[in-house]
């Protein structure tokens, strides 16, 4: 093997460590935020401000992925490299003091000086939250456009390679977090903790790595022709979602959102005179039925899979394992796999094995068929992001680091502003369906009305539902829990989606003599 192999191989796998990095943060903090003795506990959480707390993680990352793009080839791959790492380091050392003031030296806080602490360690790890998920979609930032121009002629391959990395974080976090069990509920700093051994080791990886030029630079394809790639299109669509995520967060009314959107893509159009390519911007398109039926739907899964496990004593934690080993083993083996099907086949097969694996899930019992549909269902939803990322890698190249990390920036961000909320309302329709047909008359009674991006909608309404004779109540309860499964039917209508967009594109290639990677340093 050549010295410049090595080199590259060295590169590829800090990079997946990385992203590993990445899937540490994200399971420690759920841990964090949905164990009712960790965060909840120490600052009183109710489960909303929990799951706040947890989104204050989440959504900078769209951002900064998309953000970051514009610039990393400025500002260059160490230097983007070194940020993410920073952010790590920052969290840290504010997770670390907010433990301190929680739990003084001194003894324990009551009344106004429980109080107290608990605002200023709120304030601490809210703001670390969002740090750190500037940190992790920087990461995606650099890591995509590093490989890809790593394997230029094998993209798609080394792509989901990459992407292995977050489940194999999920597994390696899942299974540190068994194993230390009661330690960890005795002090959560040894979460926050853990993240530093990836973070540590990806550093001393990469820190003296000789990044490539980007397959755009080096092949002359100028900044505008990136941006060009892209077009006000694919700029009007991306801001649209990142200045509609910030609303959403700072509050600002929705005549700011138009404004700031209005006055950024005109200023992109200005400069870059193109509306964008048709084929990036109907991938861009497609990218967020994916996300939603990728990301959307793993809370609504994992809760059906969730109730047996506990009812034989089993870790609910197991079926993320289980799902996320999946994932993992054949992200490394999708070489022979993308070759066999072409990336777009690939696609296609996914989105019918996810239509399916949704269907049956929807009408799941027991844990073995439980286990069966989710399998399937794992197995479709494997290969989506990473291989979307290999085909718009291969099709747009000029597009460099914007194209490629944007489409990944827009599928995060659709899932949390339209995606999550569209699954959320399916579900609240199909119990209202269910209890009126079993129970004519009672819906209206323990029901709220409530709005969201789509408008408004109608939700079961859990303290209404209290009020109510326990056998009345318990019966509801049933028939709710019965129709959130099968709604599940219901999220079916975005693979199904997808599936037809693919079959288009296949025959749309065939047409063209087929699917064939674009090659700058030939094509340019």
């Amino acid at each position: 093997m050549s010295s410049e192999t090595n080199k590259n191989q060295q590169l590829f796998w800090g990079c997946f460590i990385a992203l590993v990095t990445t899937s540490f943060a994200f399971i420690t903090r759920a841990f964090l935020v949905n164990d009712p003795s960790l965060w909840p506990a120490d600052l009183g959480l109710d489960t909303v401000k929990a799951q706040e707390l947890f989104g204050a993680g989440i959504w900078p990352f769209a951002i900064s992925i998309i953000l970051f793009s514009l610039v990393i080839d400025r500002v260059g791959y160490r230097a983007a490299m070194i940020f993410s790492f920073v952010c790590y380091a920052i969290y840290a050392a504010l997770a670390l003091q907010a433990y301190a003031v929680l739990h003084p030296a001194g003894g324990t806080l009551e009344g106004d000086a429980l109080t107290a602490a608990r605002a200023s360690a709120w304030n601490m790890l809210y703001a670390g939250s969002i740090i750190l998920g500037l940190g992790n979609g920087t990461v995606e930032a650099f890591i995509n456009p590093v490989v890809a121009t790593l394997f230029n002629r094998d993209k798609t391959k080394w792509l989901n390679i990459l992407h292995a990395g977050w489940p194999a974080g999920l597994v390696g976090g899942g299974l540190i977090s068994i194993v230390l069990g009661a330690n960890v509920a005795s002090d959560w700093r040894i979460l926050v903790y853990l993240i530093a051994i990836p973070a540590l080791l990806y550093m001393a990886m990469l820190l003296r790595a000789k990044f490539p030029v980007n397959e755009r630079v080096a092949a002359g394809a100028s900044y505008r022709e990136m941006l060009a790639e892209f077009g006000v299109l694919g700029a009007a669509l991306a801001g649209f979602l990142v200045f509609k995520q910030l609303g959403m967060v700072f509050g600002w009314p929705q005549s700011v959102t138009w404004i700031l959107l209005i006055v950024s893509v005109v200023a992109y159009g200005v400069y870059c005179r193109s509306l964008g390519r048709p084929l990036l911007l109907f991938l861009c398109l497609i990218m967020m039925p994916l996300a939603t039926t990728e990301l959307g739907t793993d809370g609504a899964i994992t809760g059906i899979m969730e109730e047996p496990l506990h009812a034989v004593g089993a870790n609910p934690l197991w079926v993320l394992i289980y799902t996320s080993s999946i994932m993992m083993g054949l992200r490394f083996v999708a070489g022979p796999i993308v070759h066999k099907l072409t990336p777009l086949g690939l696609l296609t097969v996914c989105a019918a094995l996810a239509c399916v694996g949704l269907f049956l899930l929807s009408t799941a019992h027991g844990i073995a068929f439980i286990f069966f549909a989710a399998t399937l269902y794992g197995i479709g939803k494997t290969f989506f992001w990473p291989t979307m990322l290999g085909v718009v890698a291969e099709q747009t190249p000029k597009g460099g680091a914007l194209t490629l990390n944007a489409i990944a920036g827009i599928g995060m961000l659709t899932v949390g502003i339209l995606g999550g909320p569209l699954i959320g309302e399916m579900q609240e329709r199909s119990i209202e369906s269910a209890i009126e047909s079993k129970t004519p008359g009672v819906y209206q009674t323990v029901s709220k009305s409530d709005s969201y991006f789509f408008g408004t909608y109608q939700a079961l309404d859990g303290a209404k539902l209290k009020a109510l004779p326990t056998e009345q109540s318990e019966e509801i309860s049933t028939i709710a829990k019965g129709a959130r499964q099968g709604s599940l039917a219901k999220v079916i209508i975005f693979p199904a989606f997808m599936l037809l967009c693919y079959l288009g594109l296949l025959f749309w290639f065939r047409s063209r003599g087929g699917y064939k990677a674009v090659n700058l340093s030939t094509d340019h």
